[in-house]
């Protein structure tokens, strides 16, 4: 398969870059900033909002199949930088909608936060779900859901994907960021937290690039999938694990600076599309915590 991603030195993007080429695929893409890009990958350095810059590297790569990755993703951040998730988040997607008219397949990925705030009764959530989306970040994603499926693009609703490579501005990367100061000596043992009582299907980083590769590959056009575990912990569960991963116990203070003005409760994932075409789960969320601990600590992940 020739592999087409958008936003490929991110934290999904470059994951799913290294895969494809494990798995013997030729990789394409293009991104923004200084990330480094994996090796073996024929990259540009094009922003998605330069409709011709993109247009010519996806037609000179001729790929088979396009993954839509490049988005601003900071639900908290949404509120402050509505315009620039609106410009980034739908005008990138209609604008690499429109440069990739005529491949195989385009994958467009959007977020669990799409749902909005869902009775727990009425959890895991299928797709078939109305969005009903509580913050500007979800209400961007579902407009660009929308161009997705007109233009018979393949839509992924993922839950929390989790592991190395994460950015520190979400909360748990920036929870072993700080458990590993604490280590070095270089803080008090005090932890700034928002949010800890939200509920999250939490997915190792690695199983979410495995699911994108798969709908690239098989995905039905102008469909939608979860990508989840079905299982939720909430933010603190998770901390409290991420500490005795560490083995550094500290004390928690909220920081105002980190909570949202809306935040959903639950989120929880019915993945049984996905699944039916032969994807599951290899990592669990324990395994995604170690990697955050290690990439913390400046160790390579076991």
């Amino acid at each position: 398969m020739r592999l087409f991603i958008t936003g490929i030195s991110g934290f999904v993007g470059a994951r799913l870059a290294r895969l494809a080429l494990e798995r013997g695929d030729a990789v394409g893409g293009v991104c923004l900033g200084d990330r480094p890009v994996p090796g073996g990958v024929d990259f540009s350095p094009i922003d998605v909002l330069d409709r011709g810059a993109l247009a010519a590297a996806i037609e000179r790569f001729a790929p088979d199949a396009v993954v839509h990755l490049a988005a601003l993703s900071h639900v908290g951040r949404s509120w402050q930088g509505m315009a620039d998730y609106f410009r980034v988040n739908v005008l990138g997607t209609e604008a690499v909608l429109a440069a990739a008219a005529g491949v195989g397949r385009v994958v467009v990925a959007s977020s669990a936060e799409v749902y909005g705030a869902v009775p727990a009764a009425e959890q895991p959530i299928a797709e078939t779900r109305e969005p009903a989306p509580a913050s500007p970040y979800a209400l961007t994603k579902a407009a660009a859901e929308r161009l997705a499926l007109a233009a018979g693009a393949v839509v992924v609703r993922s839950f929390n994907l989790l592991g190395a490579g994460q950015s520190a501005e979400f909360a748990l990367p920036s929870f072993a960021r700080q458990l590993a100061a604490i280590a070095r000596g270089e803080r008090r043992p005090v932890l700034a937290v928002g949010n800890l009582t939200a509920r999250r299907d939490f997915l190792h980083a690695a199983d979410g690039a495995a699911g994108y590769r798969l709908l690239a590959a098989a995905g039905v056009p102008g469909e939608i999938y979860n990508l989840a575990s079905g299982e939720a912990r909430s933010i603190e569960q998770m901390l409290e694990r991420l500490m005795a991963v560490a083995g550094v116990a500290a004390r928690v203070e909220t920081d105002a600076a980190r909570l949202r003005p809306v935040d959903v409760p639950l989120l929880t994932g019915d993945a049984s599309k996905l699944r039916a075409l032969g994807w599951a789960p290899e990592r669990s969320a324990d395994d995604a915590l170690a990697e955050l601990w290690c990439e913390a600590r400046g160790e390579a992940p076991a």
